[in-house]
């Protein structure tokens, strides 16, 4: 079992509420209302450019170069590629990116992204992975779950969202962050240590769920 496997195992009510979410039922079943889809995809923007921060000062954290060309390809995954979609999708409803960039920050994206910046600053690159590993991992798990249960119709809304997550390309992005996890781990998790390993995967896990129910309460 790699560490992903043991901490979502150990985590598993906060990962169950987070990847099997209200928010994430509706977006398969293509009943989301709009008004909350377009909330939390302005709000998962502004998110994202905080987690390519988190990225980059993964960089900094990094103990090998190896470690260093990780955290770049995540921030240039994020800037190139995910940020890209929501200008794509929002751009369909006549929302420009000026008007994106511009938009507020709701709470629970400052409290999602803070924790995450927070976690990397007061800890080293395993704490930092354990914080930003949800997300990276749990939106490949959610886009692939989508569409082996046949949600990625034509004639759902949300189509692209969950093509997106459930790409080969996003796959692998999640399944080599977690090699890299677990090549951190090798060198620097201990038994004692683990604990506060797996509160912080738990605390991004249900930030996540919150960031679910932004979207939800945005009706």
């Amino acid at each position: 079992m790699n560490l992903f496997e043991r901490l979502k195992a150990d985590a598993a009510p906060q990962w169950a509420d987070y990847t099997e979410h209200e928010f994430v039922r509706q977006l398969g079943d293509g009943t989301l209302p709009l008004e909350c889809f377009k909330h939390y995809l302005v709000q998962d923007y502004l998110f994202l450019i905080q987690f390519a921060r988190a990225y980059a000062l993964g960089i900094y954290k990094s103990p090998t170069v190896a470690d260093m060309r990780n955290s770049l390809e995540g921030v240039k995954a994020i800037l190139d590629v995910e940020l890209e979609l929501h200008i794509e999708l929002c751009g369909s409803w006549g929302m420009p990116r000026e008007e994106i960039e511009s938009a507020p920050e709701d709470t629970p994206t400052m409290a999602y992204t803070r924790f995450v910046l927070d976690a990397g600053m007061a800890g080293d690159l395993l704490d930092l992975q354990a914080a930003l590993a949800p997300c990276v991992i749990g939106y490949a798990e959610i886009g692939a779950r989508l569409v082996r249960e046949g949600r990625a119709v034509d004639s759902n809304p949300y189509r692209r969202w969950i093509e997106e997550y459930s790409s080969d390309a996003y796959q692998v992005l999640a399944r080599d962050f977690a090699a890299w996890m677990d090549a951190t781990a090798d060198h620097v998790l201990t038994e004692s240590r683990y604990p506060r390993v797996l509160s912080l995967f738990e605390k991004a896990s249900r930030l996540e769920s919150d960031f679910w129910q932004m979207g939800l309460n945005a009706k």
